[in-house]
């Protein structure tokens, strides 16, 4: 999983978009670098202190702000949550967009930063930690599961004794069958688990 097979199998990839129809636009960076040697993807928990989904597993992103484009904000988010400075170019490709039961659809970005993963310096206002995750911690099948009250099968990614709940499962899951697998596999339709609705 280096910067030109990212490239190549997001350049085949053809992402589905969704329109906003009064939800707000997020841009949502995928960080991938390397750490000793290997490729890792960089996942955050958010700090307990936040007022939206505090304590959980999540990308760096955020909302679009005006004049901005989805990717875009997903590089200034990287840089003010991960300290870590890249410009669009650093982007290889999108996935799709997913619609958060929150109001949001998230644009995810695979954004290369290479060897500054050692330069990460997390913004404590918002990101508890980050977790450098290999490719076979990302290659892993997802578990689905049901809610009453939710008419969607909720997607789940197992992580070092944790689940990773949707939307991040979503996304993960989409990197992992894109990249790793080179399989168009959608997944807005996965739902979310009521407590991720706020």
């Amino acid at each position: 999983m280096n910067q030109q097979t990212l490239t190549d199998a997001l350049r085949e990839f053809r992402a589905a978009e969704i329109p906003l129809q009064g939800r707000r636009a997020a841009g949502i960076a995928i960080p991938v670098g390397v750490h000793r040697g290997e490729s890792v993807v960089c996942l955050t928990k958010r700090s307990a202190s936040l007022r939206s989904h505090p304590g959980q597993y999540a990308f760096p992103g955020g909302r679009v702000d005006s004049g901005e484009t989805a990717a875009e904000a997903a590089v200034r988010e990287l840089s003010e949550e991960l300290g870590i400075q890249t410009t669009p170019e650093h982007v290889l490709g999108r996935l799709d967009d997913y619609a958060t039961k929150s109001g949001y659809v998230m644009s995810p970005f695979v954004v290369w930063i290479g060897d500054r993963v050692e330069a990460i310096r997390p913004n404590p206002g918002e990101v508890a930690h980050v977790f450098l995750v290999t490719p076979d911690e990302v290659d892993v099948d997802p578990l689905f599961v049901s809610d009453p009250a939710v008419e969607e099968p909720i997607v789940q990614w197992p992580f070092r004794g944790a689940l990773v709940h949707a939307p991040t499962a979503a996304v993960l899951h989409q990197f992992r069958e894109v990249v790793l697998h080179g399989r168009h596999t959608r997944v807005a339709h996965f739902g979310q688990p009521v407590f991720a609705w706020k």
